[in-house]
């Protein structure tokens, strides 16, 4: 198959490209930027925003996995995340369509959700949390994302182009980079549960602190902020990444694999997924997990065994037959 990769230049798209040409598969990448040798694969300088350009080099592919997107809430204004992600993502789909492509994959992200960058809290109702889980998006980026996963659907709908919108976490190279925010993540989200099974007053007043600061950061719409500011997260409160993300992340390697599986396993409609480690990236007690950091959720789906992930990942399984193979919690960082 002659597959196009939009935004392929970076970790993801290097490593979907690597596991596609292993496969035998022809892969043209398309990005904005001149200069890109990737190896195995065909280069183009393309903007999914250049209608046109984009229509042009389409047509002749047979399949595409749409990467191209500004990643995080703190890439840009609101507006540019909005044009950028979405119209981008229109642009896609409609030279699909005018190409007949009939299988389209996107990379959503578990924001779609909206709890994690959203400025509002808002109650989990059960856990894990899955596809049917009423969202509440309150910040552009992750607003963006749940209209990419709708103009999937119009896509379907109009012109009966199949797809899945996954809904991919924190993408995590095990070999390179993340180390530190892992560690710090994972060190005090442990701390947390260990001085809530030892002293729980004490854990009460440590998790009053955390609600507080992550209350102050939604209202200050510090994601948006934080990331053009360069500034970070102190070190005493990283443990809110782990939670408003549920824990959760894909190695690099797993990401390529539901990529691709979604593009070649054989299934009809549109469908946003979660796609996410199986486990937890703290190794942690998920039962603890859930009963420290949300106390609302009295629902449980399916028990929370061990370290199993709080976001469920059944759906993709049976979809399109996604299955992680690199657990983070097996690799666990070293202090940076």
């Amino acid at each position: 198959m002659r597959v196009l990769v939009t935004g392929g230049t970076g970790r993801v798209g290097v490593e979907t490209v690597r596991q596609l040409t292993a496969a035998s598969h022809s892969v043209l990448v398309i990005g904005r930027s001149p200069g890109h040798v990737i190896e195995g694969a065909d280069y183009q300088v393309c903007d999914t925003t250049d209608y046109p350009a984009l229509l042009e080099a389409t047509c002749g592919c047979e399949g595409i996995i749409h990467l191209a997107a500004i990643p995080h809430p703190g890439g840009g204004p609101g507006h540019e995340i909005f044009r950028i992600n979405c119209a981008g993502t229109y642009n896609v789909y409609e030279a699909a369509a005018a190409c007949g492509i009939r299988r389209v994959v996107t990379a959503s992200s578990i924001n779609a959700f909206g709890y994690n960058y959203g400025i509002y809290p808002f109650p989990i109702a059960y856990l894990p949390i899955d596809e049917a889980h009423p969202t509440h998006t309150t910040d552009p980026y992750s607003f963006s994302k749940q209209v990419t996963e709708a103009i999937a659907d119009y896509y379907w709908r109009r012109e009966g182009i199949s797809g899945v919108s996954l809904r991919l976490p924190a993408v995590i190279d095990q070999q390179t980079g993340s180390a530190a925010w892992r560690y710090g993540v994972r060190q005090e989200t442990l701390a947390v549960l260990e001085l809530l099974r030892k002293d729980p007053p004490a854990g009460a007043k440590r998790m009053n602190e955390i609600v507080r600061y992550v209350t102050d950061v939604r209202a200050q719409r510090g994601h948006e902020r934080r990331r053009l500011a360069g500034s970070g997260i102190p070190r005493e409160y990283l443990s809110m990444i782990g939670w408003t993300n549920f824990w959760t992340g894909l190695d690099t390697r797993d990401t390529a694999q539901a990529l691709i599986k979604g593009l070649f396993a054989s299934y009809e409609g549109s469908h946003a997924l979660f796609v996410n480690d199986s486990r937890n990236i703290v190794g942690a007690p998920s039962a603890e997990l859930a009963r420290a950091f949300f106390p609302e959720a009295h629902t449980f789906k399916e028990p929370l065994e061990g370290d199993t992930a709080l976001v469920s990942i059944a759906r993709a399984r049976e979809l399109i037959g996604f299955e992680p193979e690199y657990h983070l919690a097996d690799t666990p960082p070293e202090a940076a």
